[in-house]
Protein backbone atom coordinates (compact mmCIF):
# COMPACT_ATOMS: atom_id res chain seq x y z
CA UNK A 1 0.00 0.00 0.00
CA UNK A 2 1.31 3.40 -0.97
CA UNK A 3 0.77 5.80 1.95
CA UNK A 4 0.59 8.77 -0.43
CA UNK A 5 -2.70 7.33 -1.73
CA UNK A 6 -4.28 6.97 1.69
CA UNK A 7 -7.48 8.97 2.00
CA UNK A 8 -8.16 11.00 5.13
CA UNK A 9 -11.80 11.19 6.17
CA UNK A 10 -12.98 14.56 7.38
CA UNK A 11 -16.12 15.35 9.29
CA UNK A 12 -18.44 17.66 7.38
CA UNK A 13 -18.76 21.22 8.63
CA UNK A 14 -22.50 21.60 9.20
CA UNK A 15 -24.04 25.06 8.80
CA UNK A 16 -27.42 26.19 10.07
CA UNK A 17 -29.35 29.18 8.81
CA UNK A 18 -28.87 32.43 10.69
CA UNK A 19 -32.68 32.63 10.65
CA UNK A 20 -32.84 29.57 12.89
CA UNK A 21 -34.41 30.25 16.27
CA UNK A 22 -32.36 27.46 17.85
CA UNK A 23 -35.41 25.30 18.52
CA UNK A 24 -33.86 22.22 16.90
CA UNK A 25 -36.14 22.18 13.84
CA UNK A 26 -33.73 23.41 11.21
CA UNK A 27 -32.12 22.04 8.09
CA UNK A 28 -28.34 21.95 8.21
CA UNK A 29 -26.10 21.91 5.13
CA UNK A 30 -22.55 20.68 4.58
CA UNK A 31 -20.36 20.23 1.52
CA UNK A 32 -18.07 17.21 1.30
CA UNK A 33 -16.34 15.73 -1.71
CA UNK A 34 -18.16 18.00 -4.14
CA UNK A 35 -21.55 16.83 -2.87
CA UNK A 36 -24.11 18.68 -0.77
CA UNK A 37 -25.32 16.99 2.40
CA UNK A 38 -28.56 17.94 4.15
CA UNK A 39 -29.87 16.88 7.53
CA UNK A 40 -32.49 17.92 10.04
CA UNK A 41 -30.90 19.28 13.20
CA UNK A 42 -33.15 17.24 15.50
CA UNK A 43 -32.40 14.00 13.56
CA UNK A 44 -28.73 14.34 12.57
CA UNK A 45 -28.30 10.64 11.87
CA UNK A 46 -30.25 10.83 8.61
CA UNK A 47 -28.33 12.61 5.86
CA UNK A 48 -29.45 13.27 2.29
CA UNK A 49 -26.68 13.69 -0.27
CA UNK A 50 -27.04 15.28 -3.69
CA UNK A 51 -25.12 17.13 -6.38
CA UNK A 52 -25.06 20.95 -6.18
CA UNK A 53 -26.91 21.44 -9.52
CA UNK A 54 -29.72 19.12 -8.36
CA UNK A 55 -30.16 21.06 -5.12
CA UNK A 56 -30.07 24.37 -7.01
CA UNK A 57 -32.82 23.15 -9.38
CA UNK A 58 -34.93 22.04 -6.39
CA UNK A 59 -34.55 25.44 -4.67
CA UNK A 60 -35.44 27.29 -7.89
CA UNK A 61 -38.55 25.14 -8.30
CA UNK A 62 -39.60 25.64 -4.67
CA UNK A 63 -39.17 29.42 -4.98
CA UNK A 64 -41.26 29.37 -8.17
CA UNK A 65 -44.09 27.60 -6.31
CA UNK A 66 -43.79 24.26 -8.09
CA UNK A 67 -44.57 22.37 -4.88
CA UNK A 68 -47.34 24.58 -3.53
CA UNK A 69 -50.60 22.77 -2.86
Amino acid sequence: MNTSETTTHHRPHWRKSSYSAGEGQCVEVAVAGGRVQLRESDAPGTVLTTAPPVLAAFVRSAKAGAFDA
